[in-house]
């Protein structure tokens, strides 16, 4: 599933080719997110949904 999907590397992470870090990659209508340690597994969400979470855990 992976494949042909351009991931960026998040700014917070440790720079470098760390293999701890978030990656994101968006889709015409998803945004993807992984960890570079498992990139199998990945989460498929939406701009607003990203959004929500990211206020929610910045509370």
């Amino acid at each position: 599933m992976s494949h042909g999907i351009d991931w960026q590397k998040s700014s917070f992470s440790s720079g470098g080719d760390a293999a701890n870090c978030v990656e994101v990659a968006a889709t015409q209508e998803t945004l993807l997110l992984r960890e570079s340690d498992e990139p199998g597994t990945m989460i498929t969400t939406t701009a607003t949904g990203l959004a929500a979470l990211i206020r929610h855990l910045s509370r």
